[in-house]
């Protein structure tokens, strides 16, 4: 296992109503629709693996769980950026499925089936406290934060959770949510749906 680092943005969007139980219960509760289906998307901003550059590129982990997260038995699939030619792809799949460590490696028992990659072309927008993603017809989501009163504004933040992206996330509310990838479907435009985002920095 070789060292790699990659670092950037990242956001997310899920079935649960907001606020998503998973993240507070460390895992153990029950999501809100029964079952969690979620698509987390990632942009690198500066990244490589084994000499292998990963600057610019874009990836998407959909997860589906039957149940709460801690039981395992989870359905994961990779959607990873068309421009990433068979090395960077590969380098980007290790990191993900934990094969390369880092924080995805302690994810990886709770995966029951790795439903495989696809490339799309990947866009990864943000405009102050809003994001959005699409890839393809796989994924088109977006979000906006659900910003704090506080005099200095900004949004709501969640702090030392136990998340493998980061352990700061910001609270936000999926304006939609689509993702037919893999299997998992899901299609929610009421804005009353969970969804965080944060930078983040990962390396083993």
């Amino acid at each position: 296992m070789s060292g790699w680092t990659i670092e950037g943005e990242y956001m997310e969007t899920c079935n649960c109503e907001y606020l998503c139980p998973c993240i507070f219960s460390n895992m153990t509760a029950k999501p809100t629709e029964g079952d969690c289906k979620v698509a987390i998307a990632m942009r690198i901003v500066k990244g490589q693996k084994d000499g292998v550059t990963l600057d610019g590129l874009s990836f998407i982990v959909v997860m589906q769980s039957s149940g709460p997260m801690i039981d395992g038995n989870m359905k994961v699939g990779l959607i990873v950026d068309e421009a990433a030619d068979e090395a960077q792809t590969k380098a980007i799949a290790d990191i993900v499925t934990g094969a390369a460590g880092g924080p995805m490696e302690a994810l990886a028992p709770l995966v029951g089936e790795v439903a495989g990659i696809e490339k799309r072309k990947i866009s990864f927008e943000k405009t102050g406290s809003t994001y959005s993603v699409t890839a393809g017809e796989l994924v088109d989501q977006s979000l906006e934060a659900v910003e704090s009163a506080l005099p200095t504004g900004g949004p709501i933040m969640l702090e030392n959770a136990a998340h493998p992206v980061s352990t700061s996330l910001a609270l936000a509310k999926a304006t939609h949510s689509k993702f037919h990838a893999f299997g998992i479907d899901w299609d929610d435009a009421t804005g009353t749906r969970n969804g965080h985002f944060s930078s983040f920095s990962w390396a083993a």
